[in-house]
């Protein structure tokens, strides 16, 4: 028995990164990234106000002044921001990560979701690539400011989100919030980061995030009388629906391009050996070029940044297995290029689908995000930051696909900069998905990637 055990002590401690030779800041970093994967904070589970409470906990008891900590409440969510007062009275600089996530069911995951793993050089977790790593950062950044006696030259603000994945209500509470509404600008931990070459690991390119698509669902709903199911009518919702949805799935929204998709597709198709990497250096030199956009098009990762997309992402039909739908409904969302109106898009789709029938309609109030645009300042101080880790990438704008934090930021009239730090390969990029993961490496660099830029944004010095 005794040597079952030991042998069994023996696997768990060679289970556990070695943290003796760690700097004290990463293996902090680290902790805080543990625990915060550790809290479930997905819609509807109630754990962003107890991730808020571990957060501040560290922070108080690190000596931040209480009077430098607000929570803000929205339903069931929180978000927290965080202020290091500046020497002077220069406009404030905004940091963002979000807390929140979209759920995981761990049954369907082969590693516990909500417990930080490391294996072989990989970080597993939800959560750790989508944004808990950029909570980490910020967390990290404050921290150090503070054991170090660095004072910024402004005020640093640095929020933590609640709601990104769903309402981004928190975030608007930021935005209003008297520390953060005259902002200068923002650095957005939720975007922006670099590509790995799939094969051989080696750095490609370092993007910037200074605009993103315009997000949108639609509900498409049919109804119908309905009856017995062994009475089959020549009408049926969810074959009139299903009709419908391969209209929209054969769709294509026109192709699109502006200067900073061309810059970024041109430098990334630098990057790129093949057919993918020609397409994307044709298509930078002349978004015309057909036989280009059609190449791209086929390419979950490109796609994005020639044209506008809508895809299906939910259903609900039916109300008993013997009887006929009344009712069925499916939700297509839609990531606009910049300029698009969202009524143009809805009216699009009406028109694929030409079915009277079929009623279209807008989820929410779909708000358009400008584009923010390069700072000298800002890519400089990002550029640094990236060479003193990966010397010589180019370092490029692009355009999101996605959305962030960073439309509501921009809305509010607040330019907003991804910048995560993180470099990944695109064969790891699991963000909503399962068995979510982040480099271990990546994990630290980008702890210093965001604290290099807090220092040099904000002219941060040593006050004693």
């Amino acid at each position: 028995m005794t040597r079952l055990i030991l042998t069994l002590m023996a696997m768990v401690l060679t289970s556990i990164p070695a943290l003796a030779d760690t700097p004290a800041h990463e293996a902090q970093a680290r902790e805080i990234y543990a625990r915060s994967v550790g809290f479930r904070t997905a819609e509807g589970q109630r754990q962003v106000p107890a991730m808020v409470a571990y957060l501040k906990d560290v922070l108080t008891k690190a000596g931040i002044p209480a009077s430098d900590i607000v929570t803000l409440d929205s339903g069931e969510s929180q978000a927290m921001i965080v202020r290091v007062p500046g020497r002077r009275h220069d406009r404030p600089i905004l940091f963002s990560a979000h807390m929140d996530v979209v759920d995981a069911r761990p049954e369907d995951w082969e590693r516990s979701p909500f417990t930080l793993l490391e294996e072989n050089g990989v970080f597993y977790g939800r959560g750790t690539s989508d944004n808990k790593a950029g909570v980490a950062a910020l967390m990290s950044t404050i921290l150090r400011l503070h054991a170090g006696q660095m004072r910024p030259a402004r005020d640093l603000v640095f929020a933590f989100v609640g709601d990104e994945e769903t309402g981004m209500l928190t975030t608007k509470l930021i935005a209003d919030h008297p520390w953060v509404a005259n902002a200068e600008f923002a650095i957005n931990t939720d975007a922006g980061g670099g590509l790995l070459d799939d094969a051989t690991g080696k750095p490609l390119i370092y993007l910037v995030q200074g605009a993103e698509k315009t997000y949108a669902s639609f509900d498409l709903m049919v109804t119908n009388p309905g009856g017995h199911s062994s009475r089959p009518r020549a009408d049926n919702a969810i074959y009139q629906l299903a009709r419908a949805m391969l209209k929209v799935e054969a769709y294509r929204f026109p192709v699109m391009a502006n200067d900073l998709t061309r810059a970024y597709l041109g430098a990334v198709g630098q990057a790129h050996e093949g057919e993918v990497g020609d397409a994307l250096r044709r298509f930078a030199a002349d978004p015309d070029d057909a036989a280009a956009a059609e190449t791209l098009s086929r390419s979950p990762e490109f796609v994005g940044a020639t044209r506008t997309t809508c895809v299906a992402t939910m259903l609900d039909a039916g109300h008993a297995e013997n009887a006929l739908p009344q009712k069925a409904k499916a939700v297509v969302n839609c990531r606009i290029f910049p300029g698009v109106p969202v009524e143009t898009v809805r009216d699009a789709l009406v028109t694929a689908i030409a079915d009277a029938g079929v009623q279209v309609t807008t989820i929410d109030t779909p708000q358009a995000s400008p584009v923010s645009e390069m700072r000298p300042d800002v890519m400089k101080a990002i550029a640094d930051a990236v060479h003193d880790k990966y010397p010589g990438v180019p370092v490029v704008p692009y355009l999101e696909s996605g959305g962030t934090d960073g439309k509501v930021y921009r809305t509010a009239g607040i330019p907003t900069f991804a910048s995560s730090g993180l470099f990944s390969k695109p064969s790891e990029m699991y963000a909503h998905g399962l068995n979510e993961r982040l480099p271990v490496r990546s994990f630290y660099k980008g702890i210093d990637h965001i604290y290099r830029l807090a220092v040099e944004l904000g002219g941060a010095k040593r006050t004693q």
